[in-house]
């Protein structure tokens, strides 16, 4: 597969394939990147910040990142731009470069979707687990397109809206196989206190 130059939006936060990230957009260089995105039809990387902050000068990254395509916009109350994205494709950085405004452009290779995979019986309670937590924070907060018989999926979901750290979220979104994503969730919800 060939690389791509995308820009960069590093975040504290992790944004998973499937799953929607509402931001507000007040510096000039994310206006712009946003901008150029609407009209042009493209996206931009979303990674989580390995050192740096959200503001000021280009953070450092992590490599493994996910691809965002603005799905919603509105002008907000405060004056400032809001957008809904939605997360696509994995990618893994191979190179970047700070533009003088301070937007950090990247050159990626994009990863191959895992493949659909039926959720082991072992881990059917962890599809009713989503089920109570969708249940109880609303549907608007997952995905539109409903799986729960895809283990990547269900995955995904959890790992989005369950509250682990973010070095948590981040090892999870690194991880190719739906299975070993369950897995890997199964011991981290060991450690959360949910019935």
């Amino acid at each position: 597969m060939s690389n791509s130059e995308i820009p960069l939006f590093p975040l504290h936060a992790v944004l998973f394939p499937g799953g929607s990230l509402p931001l507000r957009i007040f510096e000039a260089r994310y206006i712009d990147m946003v901008g150029n995105c609407m009209k042009n039809g493209t996206g931009f990387g979303v990674c989580l910040i390995r050192e740096g902050r959200e503001v000021g000068d280009a953070a450092t990254a992590y490599e493994i990142g996910t691809f965002a395509r603005i799905v919603d916009w509105s002008l907000r109350h405060d004056g400032l731009l809001g957008i809904t994205a939605v997360g696509g494709q994995r990618f893994r950085t191979i190179r970047t470069n700070v533009r003088q405004n301070r937007l950090v452009m990247a050159e990626v290779e994009f990863l191959p979707d895992a493949p659909a995979v039926g959720v082991p019986e072992h881990f059917l309670p962890m599809a009713d687990l989503l089920r109570r937590v969708v249940a109880q924070i609303g549907e608007q907060h997952a995905s539109a397109e409903w799986n729960y018989d895809d283990a990547g999926w269900i995955g995904y979901r959890l790992a989005e809206l369950l509250p682990l750290p973010l070095d948590q979220k981040q090892y999870l979104l690194q991880l190719d196989d739906p299975v070993q994503l369950l897995e890997s969730l199964a011991d981290m919800l060991k450690y959360l206190d949910i019935t």
